[in-house]
């Protein structure tokens, strides 16, 4: 990769911190992202229930965030829980589980984060390193620790590999929030390569689109963007196609919640209208995502999207924009198909078409 990855961690230190887990009192604090920009609160929680309530409240988004905060909410079962054996521990954590993954649909990476802390309690459980709830907690804490490691880690790498799609002075379009409010970690999946591009000293800026109904875009990317020192414009949802078309945008960049085998990302809705634009336009599209958000089993069919609350689209922070009664499709993400995609670019490499044949070839998965 031609980058030492400790030095670039020196270089990188992002102001915001969406993600703490205070091992004092075992209490994980969350950043609440539906306060930012005008304030910086902090959420406290002590059990499963209040972590699958804080994702599903979105106080915690983005799909690598609300798996490492599923991680620690698994240890909270047990830090807090009521388990007096390992049985029942593993019960605690199945039903902890269960909860969360119940607080949003589409995300893989929480049923990824949930079922590798189950699986890593029932296996230290079945070999001996966890031989009483206290030990076993301690194993559950190791093991989200390390999610959150190697979230860190891979999120420089994709920086890294992604830094090939970069060129000094390149404007680069996102969608909703993809940096590192929405990993946890600071430095973000799409933004990596921006975050890594500005340590290193090249000139890049970010139009970032407002990303209705929850203003992900422009609460958000902006806020931490601006907060790190990196050039950034704000544009109205509406304005994405005239800002492509007068060619004010060298590549666009997004995150994903799931990408399956065949390419198809899935993000926040607004990403498929801007891939068929820059497609059209000949502007390359990359989806930029760690390997624990691919999914190599579901077909799209299979796939539920999540849609949440009308008053989302009839209000804004509150305020009626439309009338009380008007009926309202809410869906959060949209699928971009797999043509409208020039790479993936992921901590293990590069992707390119065909996905179906390359993407388990670069993820070494059959």
């Amino acid at each position: 990769m031609g980058i030492d990855i400790e030095e670039l961690k020196s270089k990188i230190n992002p102001r915001l911190r969406p993600i703490i887990w205070r091992d004092s009192d075992n209490t994980l604090v969350l950043l609440d992202q539906r306060k930012l920009p005008f304030e910086e609160t902090y959420v406290e929680l002590r059990d499963p229930q209040s972590t699958a309530d804080a994702i599903r409240q979105m106080i915690v988004r983005g799909a690598p965030a609300i798996g490492i905060t599923a991680a620690y909410g698994m240890v909270l079962a047990i830090a807090h829980g009521n388990a007096s054996t390992l049985d029942e521990a593993l019960n605690e954590l199945a039903r902890a589980r269960d909860a969360l993954n119940a607080a949003r649909p589409t995300a893989q990476n929480l049923f990824w984060a949930t079922e590798r802390m189950l699986s890593t309690a029932s296996n230290a459980i079945h070999n001996g390193s966890a031989k009483s709830v206290r030990e076993l907690l301690g194993v559950m804490k190791r093991e989200a620790k390390a999610i959150f490691d190697e979230e860190f880690d891979a999120e420089l790498r994709m920086g890294i590999y992604g830094l090939e799609k970069v060129n000094d002075g390149d404007t680069i379009l996102t969608q909703c929030n993809a940096g590192g409010l929405a990993t946890g970690t600071g430095i973000g999946t799409a933004t990596a390569p921006i975050r890594v591009a500005h340590a290193l000293g090249i000139r890049v800026s970010v139009i970032a689109p407002e990303t209705r109904p929850w203003l992900q875009g422009a609460r958000l990317t902006v806020y931490e963007l601006m907060a790190d020192g990196i050039p950034v414009t704000l544009i109205a949802d509406t304005a994405v196609g005239y800002v492509m078309y007068r060619g004010m945008v060298n590549s666009v960049m997004v995150g994903a919640d799931r990408i399956l085998r065949d390419g198809h990302v899935y993000n926040k809705i607004g990403t498929f209208k801007e891939a068929v634009i820059a497609h059209e336009l000949g502007i390359p599209f990359y989806a930029i995502a760690p390997s624990s958000t691919f999914d190599l089993r579901s077909r799209v069919e299979d796939v539920k999207i999540e849609e949440r609350d009308p008053d989302e689209v009839r209000k804004i922070r509150g305020v009626p924009i439309a009338p009380e009664n008007v009926p309202v499709f809410n869906p959060v993400f949209d699928v971009t198909p797999p043509k409208y995609v020039t790479a993936l670019i992921t901590e293990r490499g590069i992707i390119y078409p065909p996905f179906d044949k390359n993407v388990p070839r670069v993820l070494s998965v059959r």
